[in-house]
């Protein structure tokens, strides 16, 4: 499964793997495809730094990535966290301590910290973050919110790491290239996480064909090597995969029970929604983004406020696995991952259906 992109980069497979979880990342490296390790969760440098350390002991020396969540503009500037915070109307602090307590959500023990506060995507959060990231040998550094401003795309291009942006349209995809970034991810309405509304198979030639010759990555409802072949054939030179690895066995989601409802959920049971961020994100439908989507609510705040507004409530769902309200980011590729599987094993299976996909279209075409 090589590209030109994947010989670039010094990978086997045109695999890219997009996770939170650096075990998974290294797995995804060592497999021979090319990790990239999430930072939206690191607030504190020293973290991000020892994660790093591991995925250097662990990466045999292969290459890997980070993926930062940096708007291009800065939405605030010259305020805190705290500013910031108290910017939430109290209507909104109530529904969520309505929405809680109809639940019957325990609440956190005295002292204890609310756990993953969602402020990777505040600017100088993620500048933090690439301070250390940038004492790594990290190959590409992506960003999930546009392009990254242009002295971070320099600084990247300095230390000889490319840079490589998410697209919902062709327009934007237009913009990152303007913008001297390196590769374009075509994200599909499929996927996890921020999308967009265009679908994957109509996406991807789309922005192929308005950033070419720059390369692009097939992204958004892919988790098989039949899905892959069929985005290089659109003329992606790589496909980018998120929500398949959440329930690889070096995955941890810290929950039981959220992993049994990835496992159990259809392709129809993930939901655009602002309840997490604040910004459309696609995640498993649940009694906690029904509130949010109700009209008769108050409605999400524009990030960063929701994420800040719900970063407590998340943390005690999780904790206590309220089941009506837990979820999680996650694209219609969720009703493929029905088994709990190694890494290796997935890759496993996505290069077997790539070769039964080539050797399918070689039949067709009378080459075999």
């Amino acid at each position: 499964m090589e590209t030109e992109l994947s010989k670039k980069l010094g990978v086997e497979h045109a695999i890219f793997g997009f996770t939170p979880f650096p075990a998974v990342a290294a797995a995804i490296t060592r497999a021979g495809g090319f990790g990239v390790l999430g930072a939206v969760r690191y607030t504190a440098p020293d973290d991000l730094k020892r994660d790093l350390d591991w995925m250097q002991a662990h990466t045999d020396g292969k290459p890997y990535g980070l993926d930062v969540v940096m708007p291009a503009k800065k939405a605030v500037d010259g305020i805190s966290e705290a500013d910031i915070e108290a910017m939430i109307p109290a209507g909104h602090r109530a529904f969520v301590r309505d929405t809680l307590a109809k639940h019957h959500v325990p609440e956190l023990a005295e002292g204890e910290a609310s756990g993953w506060r969602i402020t990777g995507w505040m600017e100088q959060v993620a500048r933090n973050q690439l301070d250390v990231a940038f004492d790594y040998p990290i190959k590409l550094l992506a960003n999930a919110l546009g392009s990254p401003p242009a002295d971070v795309i320099a600084r990247a291009h300095e230390h000889d790491i490319l840079v490589a942006a998410l697209a919902g349209s062709a327009k934007h995809a237009r913009r990152h290239a303007e913008a001297g970034i390196d590769i374009v991810v075509a994200q599909g309405y499929e996927a996890g996480g921020h999308t967009g509304d265009i679908a994957t198979m109509v996406l991807v030639p789309e922005i192929v064909e308005a950033v070419a010759p720059l390369p692009v990555l097939a992204a958004g409802g892919i988790g098989s090597g039949e899905q892959i072949a069929a985005g290089l054939a659109l003329g992606a030179q790589g496909a980018w995969l998120g929500s398949l690895w959440l329930t690889t066995t070096e995955a941890d989601l810290h929950s039981r029970a959220l992993t049994e409802k990835l496992l159990a959920a259809g392709s129809g049971d993930t939901v655009r929604s602002r309840a997490l961020t604040g910004k459309p994100a696609r995640q498993l439908r649940t009694e906690w983004t029904d509130a949010w989507d109700d009209p008769e609510g108050p409605g999400a705040l524009p990030m960063p406020l929701q994420g800040l507004l719900v970063a407590e409530a998340v943390s005690r769902i999780q904790k206590y696995e309220v089941q009506p309200l837990l979820g999680s980011p996650v694209g219609q590729i969720v009703g493929r991952m029905n088994t709990e599987r190694s890494v290796q094993a997935v890759f496993d299976e996505l290069t077997g259906g790539f070769e039964r996909a080539i050797d399918r279209i070689n039949r067709i075409a009378g080459r075999a």
